[in-house]
């Protein structure tokens, strides 16, 4: 073992160290009673049902973490990783063929052996507490669709990658840094109409009052808005959503049909305006934006790492290599990568108070988008006190409360302006 073994053994274990922290003040910050001002959300019976599922899922997630960490550093110090090289270098093939099997390989059995936990997460506790609707058939095309089209695109870039970098000199990090951020935007561009409706059924909103009511509003906002859909969320669930995908003309708002079946069209216009609001605030481009800077950050990185003979050495590989050196950095940045969480997730949230804000102001009023939140958070049993700490590391939306009280606020505001 070097210095690098154990400076990624230390950060792997820190990670570790930390999430679990986050998750047992998360535990510890469950409340016996509602907050006051969300009593409205849960009867007694079934605020004590969403903390147990808060619970459950915790326990389950440290379960599953703990057999990650467990297989990965078994793997690593049974010198998996020299094995499999030694086993595809010995097919014969160049290195960036030989690459993608030894990248593929590992990547496969990570994806299997995540399946036992996926099984018992969607057929036992979303079972349990009333939100699974996935027949094992869904289940399991599910997981044959998506096999299959990483293969095809994440196989594909990854196959331009290591061509770059094996043979793209000095500049390759520069190289594979545009083709990332191409691919982006075109996956951005496609998914809508060519990857989504592999997995869900989209139908034309029909006409009708929530129809007419949602254009009118867009018209009111200078939106303009051709494609609304009905996505067939309760095929797989019945928790309820929206979202707002792709650019240009293949751009489309969806909502899940549990969503329409559960709130009035008010509260749904409401949903949809903070959508647009993400639009119009341009959340959607600095997304994609910072996405770019973060590839090219990583590129660059791995650049620097590829060269480092201690970096094979530390997980026992004899003959370096692109692909083992791409596999490598991620482990080494994975964890690093956690520290950067925080900052990410705290630009997220100030996004999504925007975007209530914006539908607030462009509603008259913050009472429909209170409601349909409040909502949403008890159907979809969330958790109502959560652990500040928690809420660092891993809410990408702000807390419930902290949402309504910002939306009230805003209320007030526009109250005195009028």
């Amino acid at each position: 073992m070097n210095e690098y073994s154990l400076f990624v053994l230390l950060l792997l274990l820190g990670a570790f160290a930390l999430e679990t922290l986050a998750e047992l003040l998360n535990l510890r910050a469950l409340s016996p009673e509602p907050p006051r001002d969300c009593e409205d959300i849960y009867d007694p019976a079934e605020y004590r049902r969403s903390q147990e599922y808060t619970r459950v899922r915790t326990r389950f997630g440290f379960v599953a973490s703990v057999f990650d960490l467990a297989i990965l550093v078994g793997f690593w110090f049974a010198g998996g990783f020299e094995l499999l090289d030694s086993l595809v270098r010995g097919w014969g093939n160049g290195p960036i063929v030989s690459g993608l099997f030894f990248i593929t390989i590992l990547a496969l059995g990570k994806f299997l052996l995540s399946i036992p936990f996926s099984c018992y997460r969607t057929f036992v506790i979303e079972e349990q507490y009333g939100f699974n609707r996935s027949t094992v058939r869904t289940f399991v095309t599910d997981l044959l669709k998506t096999v299959f089209l990483s293969l095809l695109l994440g196989g594909a870039l990854l196959a331009l990658v290591l061509a770059l970098f094996q043979y793209g000199g000095p500049g390759a990090w520069l190289y594979c840094w545009l083709a990332t951020s191409l691919f982006l935007l075109v996956i951005q561009y496609i998914a809508p109409t060519w990857i989504m409706p592999w997995f869900n059924r989209f139908t034309p909103l029909a006409d009708g009052e929530l129809r007419t009511a949602i254009l009118d509003y867009a018209r009111q906002v200078n939106f303009s808005l051709a494609n609304i859909f009905v996505m067939d969320g309760s095929r797989r669930s019945s928790k309820s959503n929206a979202f707002f995908t792709g650019f240009g003309r293949n751009r489309r708002i969806a909502l899940f049909d549990t969503l329409i079946k559960n709130h009035t069209v008010k509260e749904l216009v409401a949903v949809l305006a903070h959508e647009i609001g993400h639009y119009k605030k341009k959340h959607i481009l600095q997304s994609m934006v910072l996405a770019i800077l973060h590839a090219g950050i990583l590129f660059f990185l791995l650049s620097l790492f590829l060269s480092r003979d201690e970096l094979f050495a530390a997980f026992f590989v004899s003959r370096p290599s692109v692909y083992t050196g791409l596999v490598f950095f991620s482990l080494l940045f994975g964890p690093v990568e956690l520290l950067l969480t925080p900052l990410l997730n705290k630009l997220s949230r100030v996004n999504e108070f925007a975007a209530d804000r914006f539908a607030a102001k462009t509603l008259g009023g913050e009472k429909d988008l209170i409601s349909a939140l409040k909502k949403l958070s008890g159907q979809n049993l969330a958790n109502l006190t959560p652990a500040p700490f928690y809420v660092m590391l891993h809410y990408s939306h702000p807390p419930l409360r902290q949402r309504l009280q910002a939306l009230s606020r805003a209320g007030a505001s526009l109250g005195e302006e009028s």
